[in-house]
């Protein structure tokens, strides 16, 4: 009877030991965690965007689907949020931001619209992923200080797109015996011709306002040339001048010849006008060029393009970079996307098919449309404007102003509310 207790008892220290060394191999090494998977099991990462039209869909798929190509283990789940000019994706970020539910990486604009969120303590650094990388050598200065802060780089730029463009129906033009317009008289007289003969002679789709903030930028530019457009944004000056009385009457007059569904139209319904031949222009950037290849209307076949009025010589920059917040779940992976998307690879496929340049300035873009063959030259040598209407001239807070008071000037057209509005909204440009 002795011997059988004790042979159970030792059994039960067994027993006991081996149950205490099967915990330790599921305990993390010490953190506290739970164990990595498996070196066979995959993680997700999910990718926030506002890319869900046309071309621009087609660019992050094809990025999502090479990284997948070399990186089998890890999921990428798109988790793009159409409309709202990327407004309906930035207010699902903050959401989950602030709710300690983090995506994975997600695009921003260079600027304001993209530090905010590093001003709110949410991103995290990528200087040892340039260093690593050698990014400073391939991406334009000027690229890596829109996404820096305090010696901090927060972005990883994906592309430089030109905003100061007229693109407009070739056929329609031939029928109607007109050429594209370079000044704002060439476009009243054309418009006047265009919309006696039944057609609306430029395409608006401002159910989200910005595309309305985008043509009145057109006009600033117009009106006060790129140094005096962004002398605008410094808080420094008062609205209420000539010259913006005057903008804003161009302004009125171009809405004058717009289709009367406007606001219940996004930019890319506008766009469908032009390729229905409903309507000649539309004032878009070049992410239209990828939009209408995309639905095959053709460059220099059914559609041209000619540089806003006055801006001939202007590249009004738009720059979506991709930033990545702290506490991300599964960060090595996240990081492994990051260095992905900053490949030659990567940019490459990315920006042929959404009809930007590459921000990397190596890639080979030989076999892209001659369009945007011509916009990477013009990026070099034109004179840049760092575009209000693509959320880097200006703190997110004022953007978002000057889109409400366009939005009430489209309906009422009363000039003083306007600049009423705009001077006390100045101290949103120094917050």
């Amino acid at each position: 009877m002795k011997k059988r207790y004790m042979l159970l008892t030792i059994i039960g220290l067994l027993v006991t030991m081996m149950v205490a060394c099967s915990s330790n191999k599921q305990a993390s090494n010490g953190s506290g965690q739970e164990k990595a998977p498996p070196a066979d099991a995959s993680v997700t990462l999910d990718i926030l965007s506002w890319w869900t039209a046309g071309g621009e869909a087609e660019a992050l798929n094809a990025v999502l689907k090479g990284f997948t190509q070399q990186n089998p283990l890890i999921k990428v789940e798109n988790a793009a949020i159409a409309g709202g000019a990327g407004a309906n994706s930035q207010a699902v970020l903050s959401t989950r931001l602030q709710g300690g539910d983090p995506p994975a990486v997600f695009q921003a604009q260079g600027g304001p619209d993209l530090l905010r969120w590093q001003d709110a303590g949410y991103l995290q650094p990528l200087n040892d992923l340039y260093e690593a990388n050698g990014w400073a050598e391939v991406f334009p200065q000027a690229l890596i200080d829109m996404n820096s802060k305090d010696g901090h780089i927060y972005g990883l730029p994906m592309n430089v797109h030109r905003n100061n463009v007229i693109w407009y129906n070739k056929k329609v033009f031939a029928e109607h015996n007109i050429e594209p317009p370079t000044t704002f008289d060439d476009f009243f007289a054309i418009a006047e011709k265009l919309q006696a003969n039944g057609i609306v002679p430029l395409a608006l789709g401002d159910k989200t306002s910005r595309w309305a903030t985008l043509v009145f930028e057109m006009v600033l530019l117009d009106e006060f040339g790129v140094d005096g457009a962004a002398e605008l944004w410094t808080g420094k000056v008062d609205f209420d001048s000539p010259q913006m009385r005057s903008a804003l009457e161009t302004f009125s007059r171009i809405l004058d010849f717009t289709n009367d569904n406007h606001s219940a139209l996004d930019w890319q319904d506008a766009a469908e006008l032009v390729i229905g031949g409903q309507a000649a222009m539309h004032i878009m950037g070049d992410w239209e060029t990828g939009f209408f290849e995309s639905k095959n209307f053709k460059l220099d076949v059914d559609y041209g393009w000619v540089q806003a009025p006055n801006s001939d010589k202007v590249f009004s920059i738009v720059n979506d970079s991709m930033g990545m917040p702290k506490d991300v779940v599964n960060v090595e992976e996240a990081r492994k996307f990051i260095v992905y998307l900053g490949s030659e690879q990567a940019q490459q496929d990315f920006n042929k098919l959404k009809g930007s340049v590459p921000a990397r300035t190596d890639v080979d873009i030989s076999g892209f449309s001659p369009y945007s063959q011509g916009a990477a030259q013009d990026f070099k040598e034109a004179k840049i404007n760092i575009s209000l209407a693509g959320g880097s001239a200006t703190p997110s807070g004022f953007i978002n102003k000057v889109d409400d008071t366009v939005k009430e000037f489209v309906t009422q057209r009363n000039i003083d509310n306007f600049i009423k509005s705009l001077n006390q909204a100045k101290s949103l440009l120094n917050p």
